[in-house]
């Protein structure tokens, strides 16, 4: 397997959670790694800043950069391939990362929190892809990959939350799309998603609290698995919608008990799976 070492990736919504993770897997191999988030001073509910994201990645022996940034905003994402690209002198991996959440119907969801999801989630997937890509076409390994669930239209995955579905699979057809355009060029686009649920601020808050952490598993399965997505041949890995389990599993990896949170708990299934 190849290595991250002196690769650099920027991340959005790395300041906490499964891009946190991702982030820390990758400083252990020495690459570079952009933290992009909107977190610039402690939030009252929420753990970690951009800042305190940067110093866990050079404590982890990488190379961290603070880019504060609303993915919703085009100059501010501008901004932050800038910085990534004027600190490292280029881009070889893009994770978006970053999303938001809200599992209401249809008459419950409040237009701001509808295009707050679409404005996170799709177009800032899709607007911090089109930006990374010039800098990519130049790496020698370049990925894309969407934290994102396999497209699959049965109705169940819509009816309880028409928006959020909405939004997620949004991330997926960039990566349908993207894939298709950029095989040419060597751009790897692909899709990573939990068979589980995962240990993150979100699940804590929002989706079923206490007992929900203590049925998943934890956000270095993610980052485990990313990590051996991203360093197979970007030429030859494309167009996937992986499954963090069955990534680790094509890599050997037999045992995912060490990934629970509660040793021999009954696990939950992740949406979308």
């Amino acid at each position: 397997m190849a290595s991250l070492r002196g690769k650099t990736l920027l991340i959005t919504g790395a300041s906490r959670g499964i891009g946190k993770a991702i982030a820390l897997r990758a400083a252990r191999e020495g690459a570079n790694v952009a933290v992009v988030a909107k977190t610039d001073v402690p939030h009252p509910k929420l753990p970690g800043t951009v800042h305190t994201a940067v110093a866990e990645i050079e404590a982890a022996g990488g190379r961290g950069l603070a880019c504060i940034t609303d993915i919703r905003f085009e100059e501010q994402v501008q901004a932050a391939v800038e910085q990534t690209v004027a600190a490292f002198g280029g881009i070889d991996m893009l994770v978006n990362n970053a999303s938001a959440i809200q599992l209401t119907g249809t008459v419950d969801t409040e237009m701001k929190r509808f295009d707050l999801m679409q404005g996170v989630n799709m177009r800032g997937t899709f607007l911090c892809s089109k930006l990374c890509i010039p800098h990519l076409q130049r790496a020698a390994n370049p990925h894309i990959l969407n934290i994102s669930p396999p497209l699959n239209l049965d109705p169940k995955w819509f009816k309880g939350h028409v928006a959020y579905t909405m939004a997620k699979y949004g991330m997926s057809m960039c990566v349908l799309g993207m894939a298709a355009e950029l095989a040419e060029s060597g751009i790897a686009v692909n899709a990573l998603w939990p068979r589980t649920t995962i240990a993150t601020a979100a699940l804590m808050n929002l989706l079923g609290g206490e007992q929900a952490v203590a049925q998943s598993r934890k956000p270095e399965i993610m980052a485990d698995a990313a990590y051996a997505v991203l360093t197979r041949d970007s030429r030859s890995c494309t167009g996937n919608f992986f499954i963090d389990e069955e990534v680790l599993m094509a890599e050997g990896v037999t045992d995912l008990k060490l990934y629970s949170v509660t040793p021999g708990a009954k696990l939950l299934d992740d949406f979308f799976v």
